[in-house]
């Protein structure tokens, strides 16, 4: 477990932020922040709000109130590449990557280095092959080939490729947008491996999930959103998994259902 320090500066930090799209209110006073060396779990159901948490911070969306700071200084992102400028890589779901493709192109998709000059400049394919290679066994990664297709691997393979995508390419804050959804037991525990390897390289982790017992594997701190609110904000010294999942499941209105739901004498 990292150790905490008060005076430490939040990679990222947001304190009462709002989104609204013509007069529907998606987030209202959303607080929460994401240090160095620990993973944010953001918990909620559908409808929460996590989605368009992800937008704000991975630049797709603007902020309508409140403050969004990186590194302490208050910032509204417009685009994505300007998030990636501040070293915030976000992994969707879908993951965006070409199924068809080698695993080594898909690691490098967009950003890919050449070698020679003019007519004469190629794809350094020796250097991408060889880097994808090395960044994944950095990981833990160990692949039996990065010429395969990257449609071959599994969810949990894919999910940990692209985590090594953005610690390569100098990500400091990574936002995970439910990574363990649609995978089995094994799967999600894989890629929960690897979202902790990523802490412990440094990074600042935003872990969003339903799933509050994957949450709570790896999680330092955790955000409960409702309906576009902030329900709950907890330390993990501060809750037990039970209660936790308590307050993710409802909370009394949870335990309000089950009387209604008893039996009649």
């Amino acid at each position: 477990m990292t150790t905490r320090t008060a005076t430490r500066t939040a990679l990222v930090e947001l304190s009462g932020v709002g989104k609204r799209y013509g007069n529907v209110r998606a987030l209202e006073g959303v607080s929460l922040e994401v240090h160095a060396g620990e993973i944010t779990c953001v918990l909620g159901d559908n409808g929460a709000g996590k989605s368009t948490l992800i937008k704000i911070i991975a630049g797709l969306h603007r902020h309508d109130d409140g403050l969004l700071r990186i590194d302490g200084e208050a910032t509204r992102l417009s685009s994505p590449r300007e998030a990636l400028d501040h070293g915030i890589a976000t992994v969707h779901q879908d993951l965006a990557v070409v199924g068809l493709m080698p695993v080594w192109r898909n690691f490098f998709l967009g950003s890919e280095p050449r070698r020679g000059r003019g007519p004469f400049k190629r794809l350094d394919v020796d250097f991408m092959r060889r880097t994808t290679r090395e960044e994944l066994l950095r990981m833990g990664i160990d692949l039996r080939d990065v010429d395969q297709p990257i449609g071959t691997l599994s969810g949990g393979e894919r999910q940990c490729v692209a985590i090594a995508r953005a610690v390569h390419f100098g990500a400091k804050v990574l936002v995970l947008d439910e990574p363990t959804a649609a995978l089995g037991v094994k799967q999600s525990g894989v890629v929960l491996k690897y979202v902790a390897a990523a802490r412990d390289a440094g990074l600042g982790v935003v872990f969003i999930t339903h799933n509050p017992h994957h949450a709570y594997l790896v999680g330092d701190r955790f955000a409960l959103l409702k309906r576009g609110t902030m329900i709950a904000h907890h330390v993990r010294e501060e809750i037990t998994l039970e209660e936790l999942t308590r307050q993710m499941a409802g909370g009394e209105e949870l335990d309000d259902l089950r009387h209604e739901l008893e039996r009649t004498p």
